[in-house]
């Protein structure tokens, strides 16, 4: 078995016109919105707002709002297996593109905003369940998120990467409703105010396995901290118009999935605990079904451990336990 895994990226539009491919990872939040009768209405509207939003933080030399626009292309990336053609689809993110409608440019965004996984599915929905059943209190394993880091970061690493990508990517997440975020007095002209947090968060622990760091900041306008997860200096390494295609994408995506945090009737204070059962919010004609999403993550993550890891194991093992960089 050859264990210098290779990837392959496939790129499709998210537009009003988007229909989820057969082998695209089912669970994935802007699949859910392309399905049932109100598809197209649904990803038109999710486009709107997230043009609005955009014109709205890009408010100089636009004096009507309507001068930027976004175009969104959905990532898959597959992980390459063996001699034979076998590949497991590893990686699922979205790419901004910025169309500037007074200059006639388009630019390339942040690579990364949502971010799906099978791997994760499985270390979320089947490991963490295995290792906790029938225990008193909540403990992780001493391996947890080795492999899936340890996938990401050969994957952002790779030549692959490198030929179609200009710079590191940027997950921008939710905050957690476990965690308690504080505002730090930092404020940035494009994310707003810096908040961080008690403690470190299991996700936050995930996530640095896959070699990425957080910062959670608030736009102006935006009722609740964002996660940013990067590499390198995210205040530094992106330019403004980068950060507000990812803000705009990824607040209108969250104001649709967790309305109870993004789109409540008040803004977080001082000091700030996300809560899903706050009645004080908005709901957008965004039609999405979030149980739906939570059962097939189990789905997927038992779909993950009979097609990926049992077949695998050995291999996957051994090339975890040596891999650097």
């Amino acid at each position: 078995m050859n264990t210098d895994f290779t990837f392959t990226i496939k790129s499709s539009r998210f537009d009003e016109n988007y229909n989820p491919s057969e082998n695209t990872r089912i669970t994935t939040n802007f699949a859910n919105l392309a399905r049932g009768d109100n598809r197209q209405e649904n990803l038109r509207n999710t486009l709107v707002m997230m043009n609005n939003r955009f014109n709205t933080l890009a408010h100089w030399d636009n004096p009507k709002g309507d001068r930027y626009s976004i175009e969104l292309d959905i990532i898959s990336v597959e992980m390459n297996l063996g001699p034979n053609g076998e590949s497991f689809p590893a990686i699922e993110v979205l790419r901004t593109w910025i169309l500037d409608h007074k200059t006639h440019e388009r630019t390339e965004g942040i690579v990364g905003n949502n971010f799906s996984s099978y791997v994760r599915d499985y270390d979320f929905s089947v490991v963490l369940l295995d290792y906790n059943k029938d225990k008193p209190g909540f403990s992780i394993p001493d391996n947890f998120g080795d492999l899936h880091g340890n996938i990401f970061k050969h994957f952002i690493h790779s030549d692959a990467y490198k030929a179609h990508f200009k710079k590191a990517p940027v997950i921008c997440l939710s905050v957690s409703s476990k965690d308690i975020y504080h505002r730090t007095g930092n404020e940035h002209p494009v994310l707003g105010h810096e908040y961080a947090q008690n403690g470190v968060s299991l996700t936050e622990q995930y996530f640095n396995k896959m070699g990425l760091q957080v910062r959670y900041f608030m736009p102006k306008n935006s009722v609740a901290p964002l996660a940013f997860y990067f590499t390198g200096d995210l205040l530094r390494d992106y330019t403004n118009p980068e950060l507000i295609g990812t803000i705009s994408t990824m607040e209108t995506f969250q104001k649709i999935y967790r309305p109870e945090i993004y789109n409540a009737n008040s803004a977080a204070g001082q000091l700030y605990q996300p809560s899903l059962t706050h009645q004080d919010h908005s709901l957008t004609k965004i039609v999405y079904d979030r149980e739906e999403r939570s059962q097939l993550a189990i789905e997927q993550g038992k779909f993950t451990e009979e097609h990926f890891i049992k077949p695998y194991k050995h291999v996957l093992e051994q090339w975890s336990a040596h891999y650097a960089l």
